[in-house]
């Protein structure tokens, strides 16, 4: 009697929600899989922080497109609602302009209502503009589902289709300000560029699916937080036959005739593999896991030329009261466009900032004691190829956000409330989260860093290793992470033993 060969052994480095998405797919699909994160916990940016009895998310606050995560976990043998509680918010979120509040739904009737308050007159256009992105997103997501290692993909007959969508040579503001004829309300549709670290006037126009996707599918939030998704990842993973090592960093992608043949750990343990998936940060990987001379078109020459995303700023802070904002709430800058110069053109602080404050306390009594609050505040600023020294300036600009919420919010003053604090910077997520330039949402996501222009799936520079994350197709942001771990495992799935 034969026997049959045994499990080809795929090792992840980094449990962030794309590296834990292949890997519970690809337990569930019979390979052995080893799961190595650096942290002492799972999630990577997707992870909780806890200041004593304070729960926040480190990073990603909204949850889009949830059937793309209900897949991923269907695809692993596991039920998302019977993994994790969420719940839709409605409205979505306050954008807070200077003399007015906007509270956006995905109520059709409502929403048209809300724009007829705030922006009297164009409430008629917000129909129009719903078809024409619905179509734009239809033609548009079967592409980004797609892996582009090989060059035939791209004649692929879905994306010959969706050539006309792309809105070359236009801006996400351009599109949103063509449906609208208003500033404020196109503003109020293209302040989704944050979650591709982009400027409105600058992410490609292709992206006003991005508001669509919000305004169709909603905004969920996760019970105990969206860090609650790695955890339940995990568990999935485990259950499927994973294994998972916590404080485990990898110092190198072992490689020998072009491929990669395992890995060694910071600790000097080699861990031999059939292939392997990477999920630290590109650019991260690029210059810090592979032995020089490797890598020949992603060299740390090459990575200076390409463009980043923006950094950001961001303050966890346990409060000893309960405040009454709304769950997420975008607070605009007097001058949103003199801010977002400041961040891409510019590269200098200033004190007039756009901000984001989340408060999911009314909706989670989970995240905080009775009568506290736990606040998530996030600024985007430049990455760290800007000359700022945030070693002197922490601390002074700590004070300017501070100042900002006590003048833009009900908030007013928080110093006296603070029982517990967190600050990131982007200095602190380059060095302690080991990001790239502190670039929170990795590559830009201009025309010339997107699909096949894009580090590919399955690693055009080395054999065997395959990319998940922001930093390769489809790019950052939750749905699309997913979507790259269910496209490498595929890909894993399909090469042959």
């Amino acid at each position: 009697m034969s026997r049959s060969a045994p499990a080809r052994h795929i090792v992840v480095v980094g449990a962030g929600p794309g590296g834990l998405t292949a890997a519970m797919i690809l337990a569930r699909r019979g390979f052995r899989v080893t799961v190595l994160e650096a942290q002492d916990r799972v999630g990577g940016r997707n992870a909780a922080i806890r200041l004593g009895p304070y729960t926040f998310d480190t990073g990603p606050t909204f949850l889009m497109l949830k059937e793309v995560l209900a897949e991923a976990f269907q695809e692993a043998g596991a039920e998302l609602d019977a993994e994790l509680a969420l719940t839709r918010l409605e409205p979505m979120y306050r954008l807070q302009f200077k003399d007015r509040a906007f509270n956006p739904t995905t109520d059709p009737d409502a929403m048209t209502a809300e724009i007829r308050r705030v922006f009297p007159g164009h409430e008629g256009r917000y129909a129009a503009m719903m078809r024409r992105e619905g179509e734009r997103f239809r033609r548009l997501y079967p592409c980004l589902q797609k892996p582009y290692h090989r060059l035939r993909t791209l004649a692929h007959p879905d994306l010959i289709r969706a050539l006309p969508h792309l809105a070359l040579g236009r801006s996400l503001y351009d599109v949103m300000f063509d449906h609208f004829g208003n500033e404020e309300l196109a503003l109020s549709f293209t302040f989704q560029a944050k979650y591709i670290g982009m400027s409105p006037w600058e992410c490609p126009g292709l992206f006003a699916i991005i508001p669509y996707i919000e305004h169709h599918f909603g905004i969920y939030h996760v019970g105990g937080g969206l860090s609650r998704i790695s955890d339940a990842m995990a568990a999935v993973a485990r259950r499927n036959g994973a294994t998972i090592r916590l404080s485990s960093a990898v110092e190198r992608v072992l490689t020998r005739g072009g491929a990669a043949r395992g890995v060694r750990l910071e600790t000097g343990e080699v861990i031999e593999a059939d292939a392997v998936v990477i999920n630290a940060d590109f650019g991260h990987a690029a210059t810090r896991l592979f032995d020089p001379g490797v890598l020949r078109k992603y060299t740390p020459r090459k990575l200076d030329g390409m463009r980043l995303s923006c950094s950001t700023f961001m303050l966890y802070l346990g409060l000893d009261k309960p405040v009454a904002t709304p769950h997420h709430l975008i607070v605009f800058a007097d001058d949103y466009r003199g801010h977002v110069d400041a961040i891409f053109r510019n590269t200098r602080l200033v004190k007039d900032v756009s901000f984001y404050v989340r408060n999911a306390d009314p909706a989670d009594p989970t995240l905080a004691p009775a009568g506290h609050s736990a606040l998530y505040v996030l600024v985007p600023v430049p990455n760290t190829r800007a000359a700022i020294d945030w070693s002197r300036e922490r601390d002074a600009f700590r004070e300017t956000v501070l100042d900002r919420i006590a003048a833009r919010t009900p908030l007013g003053d928080l110093r006296p409330h603070i029982r517990a604090e967190k600050i990131i910077t982007p200095a602190e997520w380059e060095r302690d989260y080991r990001v790239y330039a502190g670039a929170t949402f990795n590559l830009a996501h201009n025309l010339g860093q997107m699909v096949r222009l894009r580090p590919r799936n399955k690693f055009e520079e080395v054999d065997r290793v395959y990319l998940v994350g922001g930093g390769t197709h489809p790019g950052s942001g939750l749905p699309t992470i997913y979507e790259s771990g269910r496209i490498a495992a595929n890909l894993i799935a399909h090469e042959p033993s």
